[in-house]
């Protein structure tokens, strides 16, 4: 049974055009592979609520559906849809222990069970002992385990991962592709990822979607 599904995602642009629709099975990996430029960061913003498609020339108009709900016209604040972004986007004034904590205290958690929370996830992320820690002190690879945690402790219905490794050197991506792949087994949640790396996709992914290098990001 499909779990989540995009139709008729539609963006144009005076010199390029993206058109595209996907499935994808509860607790898959789903990889869009293309160039820099191809479109796929738009895609995840559209899906993500971040940003507003196009209407299509014809009748058919955009419709995303996520555990059988239709999502396409809610707030992105209410499509129970978490990502994590190329730099990590962390908050620079906030400990990592008040990153990871920051979206369930703003959902009326209380400030102290949060932050135990918190603390579990930053030691399940290989973080443990760093929770006093400024992100602007953290490594690459750090940066984006910590903003892994802070999307998964509020445990979205669909993980958005916007070339979370293309800032890292070779061997430090590698690695933590490969620890991403561990926790997405591990945990079970559902992820579109983009990259323009043919071996990262086909390291992490049960299914690839190649977009066109002819359209633009």
């Amino acid at each position: 049974m499909t779990y989540f599904s995009v139709k008729n995602l539609y963006k144009k642009w005076p010199s390029a055009t993206v058109n595209f629709s996907c499935e994808c099975e509860k607790g898959s990996m789903t990889c869009l592979l293309g160039a820099s430029g191809c479109g796929k960061s738009t895609i995840l913003n559209i899906i993500a609520g971040l940003e507003k498609a196009d209407s299509l020339p014809s009748s058919e108009g955009l419709e995303i559906t996520l555990d059988g709900r239709r999502i396409e016209k809610l707030p992105a604040r209410e499509r129970e849809i978490g990502m994590v972004f190329q730099s990590g986007a962390l908050f620079n004034h906030m400990t990592l222990l008040d990153n990871v904590a920051y979206g369930l205290i703003s959902k009326g958690m209380k400030k102290s069970l949060a932050r135990q929370k918190a603390s579990a996830y930053l030691s399940n992320f290989n973080l443990q002992g760093m929770e006093k820690r400024m992100p602007q002190t953290l490594s690459g690879g750090e940066k984006q385990r910590v903003a892994l945690a802070r999307t998964l402790i509020m445990e979205p219905k669909l993980v958005l991962l916007d070339e979370p490794l293309s800032a890292l050197d070779a061997d430090l991506r590698k690695k933590l592709a490969a620890q991403i792949s561990a926790w997405q087994k591990e945990i079970g949640f559902t992820a579109i990822m983009v990259t323009h790396d043919v071996n990262e996709a086909e390291s992490l992914a049960d299914k690839i979607i190649r977009l066109p290098s002819t359209n633009k990001s």
